[in-house]
């Protein structure tokens, strides 16, 4: 018998227990296994009926592992932070920290425990399958979308106790709990015109699903108002937010009098480096957060900014997943963003 041969039959051997063991042994990705076996037609008939017919003979069903974890607590809810389109952000972001805090007291009043992981994408493309197959955890709360959200959508088809902290989008097959992205980006782009602003820029990655809502709702309010609006593309990394911040401002300063954004730390971060150059806020520049982060009326001038309701998101998202791992297939959470006014705008 060949080498190879005899890995084939060690593969044939060996136990099927999760989506990504089914998808090695069929040489296929773990999201066409869960769509195989959705009976999605996205999966031509040859492979589906493949994937299917090595189902049957391991005697593995799309939702196995759910069901194994309702009969078999561990008591650990799973967090994952996938950071697909800004892979040096950290996790001690404050957005993170401060909607951790909220989900670890949620979860802890429940009974739980939590088990957190950073996620780079492009390193561990199964990230997803690997933590939900793992054994280790009753369910999962996904912290963004990032540049992931096809990922996401291939999972959803075939585990339920899953939701995830994002943008909601018409149709979409994942549970989601989030701020209306667009209504706040209208807000921002309506408070800055209306302070005086002639002349906009947003400072943001617009591969992240909510940065890109906020963006196009600020660009409907700004089209619409014959006021023109230019992006800028920051990271929430701290090795290279700061620099590009100075390097934006260097190009704009004199120009643009109005600045939307992404967060309320690259804001914070724009008003550092505009004090250091002498320009007056909100006089010369106006500036509107996004977050409404304990810090940000702190801040001198105090921050004007569009609020997310954290807490309340994180409640949802524990509600929703409790409701999950009972087998209810809920619907999404959409939270109306409120617009803060302080002294930036």
């Amino acid at each position: 018998m060949s080498a190879s041969e005899d890995h084939e039959l060690q593969d044939a051997r060996s136990p099927v227990r999760t989506i990504v063991d089914l998808a090695r042994l069929a040489g296929v990705s773990p999201g066409t296994v869960s769509r195989a076996l959705a009976g999605k037609s996205l999966v031509n008939a040859k492979t589906k009926e493949r994937i299917q017919a090595l189902a049957r003979e391991h005697g593995f069903q799309l939702n196995q592992m759910a069901s194994k974890l309702r009969r078999q607590k561990t008591g650990v809810i799973g967090i994952a932070i996938p950071l697909g389109h800004d892979s040096r952000q950290q996790i001690s972001d404050t957005f993170f920290m401060t909607l951790l805090g909220f989900l670890a007291d949620e979860l802890t009043e429940k009974g739980y425990d939590l088990m957190l992981r950073r996620v780079i994408p492009d390193r561990n493309e199964d990230w997803l399958d690997q933590f939900i197959g793992s054994g280790m955890i009753d369910g999962l709360i996904v912290i963004g979308q990032s540049d992931q959200f096809e990922r996401i959508e291939d999972v959803a088809d075939g585990y339920l106790p899953m939701v995830v902290w994002g943008n909601h989008q018409e149709g979409q097959r994942h549970c989601v709990v989030g701020s209306d992205n667009r209504l706040g980006g209208k807000l921002a782009a309506e408070r800055l015109i209306a302070a005086g602003a002639k002349d906009l820029a947003f400072l943001g990655d617009t591969q992240a699903i909510e940065f890109a809502a906020r963006f196009a709702g600020a660009k409907e309010i700004a089209d619409r108002m014959g006021v023109p609006i230019r992006v800028l593309s920051t990271h929430l990394s701290p090795d290279r937010m700061g620099a590009e911040i100075a390097q934006h401002l260097q190009v704009i300063t004199g120009e643009v009098d109005g600045i939307f954004a992404a967060t309320d730390t690259i804001a914070i971060a724009t008003l550092k480096e505009l004090r250091g150059r002498s320009v007056s806020v909100p006089r010369d520049m106006k500036i509107v957060g996004f977050d409404d982060l304990p810090i940000s009326s702190q801040t001198v001038p105090a921050l004007t900014t569009v609020r997310q309701e954290i807490a309340a998101g994180a409640k949802g998202l524990v509600d929703l997943l409790i409701r999950r791992l009972g087998g209810e297939d809920t619907e999404s959470l959409v939270l109306r963003p409120q617009l803060v006014i302080r002294e930036t705008a």
